[in-house]
């Protein structure tokens, strides 16, 4: 029960997260993975410390599931290999905050790009 192959599905897809497939030795459907936007911006935001909070944007997520590919491996496999019990919909998985913070992986931004936002974006007080 163990996967390989995991790759980030940079294509067009209707989700708002991180989207991940990998294979599983005895399915012949890829197992898919998700990590929504919401989950990907408190992991990045716990590392940061930023004073205001500021969304992801896809690129930005899909390049920290590249650069953070292994970590990822880690947190889906785990959660995988526990089965029906721990994963609702198994065979997809879905990565919650609780599943990140358990596995104690770190989050890599050295590569994270912060655009500013136009002044419309940001609240007024």
């Amino acid at each position: 029960m163990s996967l390989t192959q995991f790759r980030v599905d940079d294509g067009l897809h209707a989700m708002d997260g991180l989207r991940l497939f990998a294979r599983d030795g005895t399915e012949r459907k890829p197992v898919e993975a998700f990590i929504g936007r919401k989950v990907m911006d408190v992991w990045a935001e716990s590392i940061e410390h930023l004073g205001g909070r500021q969304s992801l944007f896809r690129s930005q997520y899909n390049a920290l599931g590249k650069l953070n590919l292994a970590a990822l491996e880690r947190i889906v496999s785990a959660k995988y290999q526990r089965g029906a019990a721990a994963n609702r919909q198994h065979p997809f998985v879905e990565v919650l905050v609780s599943d990140i913070t358990e596995s104690g992986e770190v989050l890599n931004l050295s590569e994270l790009v912060r655009e500013p936002l136009p002044p419309a974006f940001h609240r007024l007080a």
